[in-house]
């Protein structure tokens, strides 16, 4: 499901016109990404939380030219599932 899927979903389900839905998305993205930025977790109740998790440098082998690179210590956004939302997909097949 792209971003346009989910905003035609949500205008068909709710009523509200594309236009407004479209606000309202990217309002709540740039919401957690600057809650993010801030350093800030974002916990939304039977859905999850997104969240800040610091990765330690490593050694990477690059195996097109057999070379190691070294990969620095860097931030990524998480997310984590709810219990509520992990049961609801815990038995969804998912086709490849």
């Amino acid at each position: 499901m792209t971003k346009a899927d989910l905003i035609n979903e949500i205008a068909i389900s709710s009523g509200f016109d594309k236009k407004t839905i479209a606000v309202i998305v990217e309002g709540f993205m740039t919401g957690v990404k600057k809650n993010l930025a801030k350093g800030d977790n974002v916990y939304l109740r039977s859905f999850g939380t997104f969240y800040l998790k610091t990765r330690k440098a490593k050694v990477a082998r690059n195996i097109s030219s057999s070379t190691s690179i070294k990969v620095p210590e860097h931030t990524i956004a998480v997310f984590k599932a709810a219990a509520e939302l992990a049961a609801d997909v815990r038995e969804v097949k998912v086709s490849k």
